[in-house]
Formats: structure tokens, C-alpha cells, sequence
């Protein structure tokens, strides 16, 4: 069931893939995945390599060989299991081919292996995976900013990501939380993030640690009236983060974003029908013309 889940999506998001892989990072990341199965399968390279088939034969794998692809196979399928989104799948079967390759290379040629391991860290360091630029209704707070807005008006309620640059799970999350502020974002739910990795004091402030070993990072916490009423992930008594998987669907169930959303729609439906009245009744008493948009219809000739 998992690989036929995982061959749905890979079809469903196959125009998101096919614009990945013009992006520098994805196009590299490819052909470092492919390295090993290029180098074995291309003729004019191929006669050059060992291999340990009964048939001599240098240009295809051996029994070895694809035991190791199936595998990492088996690995990918595992991690994949969990993975939220798209660029979480993609980076599961990058990472792990290149751990597979890595062993293959040093298989078949010491120098080959070394050559391919330096290409991997000189491309982890060279290039990093494209963050996240689509559309977002999401306020970025500072070490100053986030106090104030969260207590400007206490009828709002917050939504407020603590995230790192550096953090692939904030990355991977990027996308999802910007698209749930499209979808929720209205005047009594807004969205914002502060990134703990440049201000320090907001993450103790907040209590949310950002060492990679918590599992902290992402964190989301709600507030009400600037008052934290939940976050997610919990911690436990030893600091240590409880797993919590951030996908849209867990975090519309557990922050009851529907029913927020509805009261603030309501409210403030609410609010604008009682500024119109205000307007109406200050004209009538300062004796100015009611203007037409908030009178009843006049009457009409057949009436008079």
C-alpha cells in the first residue's frame, strides 16, 4: 500500500516535479543519485570498471550490486512513510541514493569512491535546497515586534510559527503553513513567524529550544487575547519534543482552524453591521443625507 500511495503522489504532484528539476539544486541532486547506474551502464566507461560477475561482463550490476539498490529501496519506502510533503519525498530518495552510491563507488574502485564523496560535500556546502517564495499571508516578527503585536488587540488570535533557516523541517514546513494562511488568514486569525535562529531571546522568552537535537523546530503555539493557549509539538518534563507530524490536515484538526475561522467571519460580519448603523443613526441626528448604500430602497412610483 505504501508504494502504490507513493506512485499516486509522485503522478499527482508530476508538474510540480518537472518544474523542480529545472532548479539548480534538484538538477545536481539528480545526477549525483544517478552517478553509479550512469558510470556502470555507460558505454566507453564501463569496460574500464571490475566487476565480479561469472560472465566477465563490466557493464552490468552484479548480484551485490542489486541487492544494495534493493535496499535502499526498501529504506526510501520506510522514510518516505512519513514525509509531509513533496520536497520531503524527493530529499528521502536524494539522501539515500547518494549513501548507496557512496558504498558502491568504494565497491568498485577506491579512487572512484573518494572522487564521488568529495563531489557530495563540496555540492552540501556549494549548494543549498531553494526556500520556499510563493504567495503568504504571514507576518515576520523581530525580538521587539513580537510582543507588541501579539498584544495590540487582544480580539485577534495568533497563529505563530518558531522556526530556523537552517532547519530542514522548517524548509519542508514552509509551504503548508504558507497555505493555510491563504486559506485563514482574515482579520480575527492572522499568521506569523519569528525565526529563533537570529533572536535568541524570543526562544527562551517562549520557552522553545532550538537545538536540532530537541526536535523542537518547526514549533507552532496559538494565542488568544496574547496569551499562549496551546503549541505543538508538547514537550515533555526532560525538554524532549513528543513527535507530532506537521501535515495540513493535523494542524487544521488539533488548532481548530475551522471553528476559529467561522467566529471570526461571524464577528466580524457582526462589527461591520454595527459600524453601518453607527453611520446611519450619526446622519440622521446631524440632519445630512443618508448616503444610498446604507438606506432601505427607496420607494418606488407605483407605491406613491
Amino acid at each position: 500500500m505504501s508504494l502504490i500511495r507513493g506512485l499516486f503522489a509522485i503522478f499527482y504532484h508530476l508538474p510540480r516535479i518537472y518544474k523542480c528539476f529545472f532548479k539548480p539544486y534538484y538538477f545536481l541532486s539528480l545526477l549525483l543519485t544517478l552517478a553509479f547506474p550512469l558510470v556502470r551502464c555507460c558505454p566507453g566507461l564501463c569496460e574500464h570498471l571490475p566487476s565480479q560477475r561469472e560472465d566477465g561482463n563490466s557493464c552490468a550490476f552484479d548480484w551485490r550490486e542489486i541487492e544494495i539498490l534493493m535496499f535502499l529501496s526498501a529504506i526510501v519506502m520506510m522514510k518516505n512513510r512519513r514525509a509531509i510533503t513533496l520536497e520531503q519525498h524527493i530529499g528521502n530518495i536524494f539522501l539515500f541514493s547518494k549513501v548507496a552510491n557512496v558504498v558502491l563507488f568504494f565497491r568498485v574502485d577506491l579512487r572512484l569512491g573518494l572522487l564521488y564523496l568529495t563531489l557530495c560535500v563540496v555540492f552540501m556546502i556549494a549548494c543549498q535546497p531553494p526556500i520556499y517564495m510563493g504567495p503568504e499571508y504571514i507576518k515576520y516578527f523581530s525580538e521587539t515586534t513580537i510582543d507588541e503585536e501579539l498584544q495590540k488587540d487582544g480580539r485577534v488570535t495568533w497563529i505563530v510559527e518558531f522556526y530556523a533557516n537552517w532547519s530542514p523541517e522548517c524548509q519542508s514546513f514552509s509551504p503548508i503553513f504558507a497555505e493555510l494562511s491563504l486559506q485563514y488568514n482574515c482579520a480575527g486569525l492572522q499568521f506569523g513567524k519569528v525565526d529563533i535562529g537570529q533572536y535568541g531571546a524570543v526562544a527562551e522568552r517562549y520557552k522553545v529550544n532550538p537545538s536540532p537535537l530537541s526536535k523542537q523546530l518547526p514549533s507552532l503555539l496559538l494565542f488568544q487575547g496574547g496569551r499562549e493557549v496551546m503549541r505543538r509539538p508538547l514537550v515533555d518534563k526532560k525538554g524532549w519534543a513528543i513527535a507530532w507530524s506537521f501535515t495540513e490536515e493535523n494542524i487544521i484538526r488539533e488548532f481548530n482552524l475551522n471553528e476559529i475561522f467561522q467566529k471570526c467571519k461571524k464577528h466580524s460580519k457582526g462589527a461591520k453591521t454595527e459600524e453601518l448603523k453607527t453611520l446611519l443613526q450619526e446622519s440622521t441626528d446631524g440632519g445630512e443625507p443618508v448616503p444610498q448604500d446604507v438606506t432601505e430602497e427607496p420607494e418606488s412610483k407605483k407605491d406613491i
